[in-house]
């Protein structure tokens, strides 16, 4: 019952950030931005800007699926950011550059982000099955639900890991939007609490990663008592 409770309180707190934050990037994206410029062009002279020639700025399907792939070296944003001359368009594409530059100045929580990616794919793909069968055998077998959450905890760290970079992310970007005159008084603030509700996602996934880690190792505290 409690899972249930964890899951249902984290679900409703994420819908609502969720739906603010789509709410605010509606709102936003009605704002042009003072530099004139569409997504695509502010996100390539960030680039230059930063010395960084070889990461490409695409075009790819769906809303907010704005990304950065350091594998491809490629800068992603949706249709409505890479066209959009709004100041939500310049926020997200200026935020995506801002891990390109991490990426190529070697920033150490990016770094550390990618070293996880493999063990957090492969927990992912077993981690459920493995708490699930850990707490249906916890009182013969707990050293199952043990490895459980071990795994589940590679995926918590990994969501706390994902905090810094996201922030220093949209540190950069709004830093970088200001100097440059892109984002200009109202619309800088306005741009900054774009990034913001985007960052808060972020933090509301982790909490709720490390409420359900801690109500596993609760289960197993409890089975290992028993024994």
């Amino acid at each position: 019952m409690g899972i249930y409770l964890i899951f249902g309180f984290f679900m409703i707190v994420s819908w609502l950030v969720s739906s603010q934050l789509k709410r605010r990037f509606e709102e936003y994206s009605q704002i042009p931005n003072s530099a004139g410029l569409n997504g695509r062009e502010i996100a390539e002279k960030m680039l230059r800007d930063h010395g960084i020639y070889d990461v490409e700025v695409i075009s790819v399907e769906g809303q907010l699926t704005d990304h950065y792939n350091p594998l491809k070296k490629t800068v992603n944003l949706s249709p409505e950011v890479y066209h959009g001359r709004s100041v939500a368009a310049a926020a997200v594409a200026a935020h995506e550059v801002g891990h390109a530059v991490q990426h190529a100045q070697a920033y150490m929580w990016l770094q550390m982000r990618s070293q996880l990616v493999p063990i957090v794919n492969f927990a992912s793909q077993w981690v459920q099955w493995v708490l699930l069968a850990g707490i249906l055998l916890v009182n013969s077998f707990p050293q199952l639900l043990l490895a459980g959450i071990v795994m589940f905890a590679t995926t918590t760290l990994f969501s706390f890991i994902t905090l810094p970079v996201e922030f220093d992310a949209s540190r950069r970007a709004l830093a970088w939007i200001d100097n440059k005159g892109i984002t200009r008084g109202v619309e800088h603030e306005k741009a900054k609490d774009a990034l913001k509700w985007a960052a808060t996602t972020y933090v509301i996934a982790a909490l709720s990663s490390l409420a359900t880690l801690m109500y596993y190792i609760m289960i197993y505290l409890g089975g290992s008592r028993r024994d």
